[in-house]
C-alpha cells in the first residue's frame, strides 16, 4: 500500500520537476522475473526507473540505511533490501535470486556505482550472474538527462537482452560476455536518446 502511494506521488513530482518521460514501457514483461539493468548517474535513479512501471521494483540498498529509524522502515516498505558495503553478501544474493525466481522485478546498476560525468564505466558481473542463474528477462534501461529542474529527463526501456547463448558456457567466460552484452545494450539506448 505504501509503495503504491509513494509511487503515485513520485510520478507527479518527477513529471513536474524533471519532466520525466518513459519510452519503451511496452518492453517490460507483464509477468515473470525481470531484471532492469540501468546506467547510474544520481541518487534519484532508483525511483526514476521504477515509478513509471505498474509492477513493484526491488533494489539493493546500503545496509547502513536500514539502521536509520524511519528511513530504514520506509525503504523496506518500498521494496529495498540490504547489501553490505564492499561487495554483495550471500544474503543479498539469495534475496535477489529468490525475488527474480518468484517472478518479481528487480532494478540493478551493473556499474556498481554512480557516474557523475554520465560516462558509462565497466559493468560488474553481478547483473549477468543474477540473470543467468534466475532466467529472468533482462531489460536494459538508459536514464538520459541530468535532473535539472524543469528540463526533460528520459528513461528508455529497451527490448529484452537475449543471454541464452551464455547459459552453456563456462562460468567465467559466460559472465564476462553477458555483462559486456548488457552494457552494450545500455550504451546503445543512451546513444540513441
Amino acid at each position: 500500500m505504501i509503495y503504491y502511494f509513494c509511487r503515485g506521488a513520485l510520478r507527479v513530482i518527477y513529471k513536474l520537476l524533471f519532466r520525466l518521460k518513459g519510452i519503451g514501457l511496452e518492453n517490460i514483461p507483464k509477468e515473470g522475473g525481470v531484471l532492469l539493468c540501468s546506467n547510474h548517474i544520481s541518487n534519484f535513479d532508483p525511483p526514476t526507473i521504477g515509478i513509471l512501471l505498474d509492477r513493484k521494483v526491488h533494489f539493493m540498498a546500503k545496509a547502513e540505511l536500514f539502521e536509520v529509524p524511519v528511513l530504514g522502515w520506509l525503504i523496506k516498505q518500498l521494496g529495498a533490501f540490504p547489501v553490505k558495503r564492499g561487495g554483495v553478501s550471500k544474503e543479498s544474493i539469495k534475496t535477489s535470486l529468490t525475488l527474480l525466481r518468484s517472478g518479481k522485478v528487480m532494478g540493478i546498476f551493473p556499474e556498481g556505482r554512480r557516474s557523475s560525468s554520465g560516462e558509462s564505466g565497466m559493468g560488474k558481473k553481478g547483473a549477468a550472474s543474477f540473470a543467468l542463474r534466475s532466467d529472468a528477462a533482462v531489460i536494459p534501461v538508459a536514464i538520459i538527462g541530468n535532473y535539472k529542474l524543469f528540463r526533460r529527463t528520459k528513461v528508455v526501456y529497451g527490448p529484452p537482452v537475449d543471454l541464452s547463448e551464455y547459459r552453456e558456457m563456462s562460468s567465467a567466460d559466460s559472465l564476462e560476455l553477458a555483462t559486456e552484452k548488457i552494457m552494450n545494450h545500455i550504451a546503445e539506448l543512451k546513444a540513441r536518446g
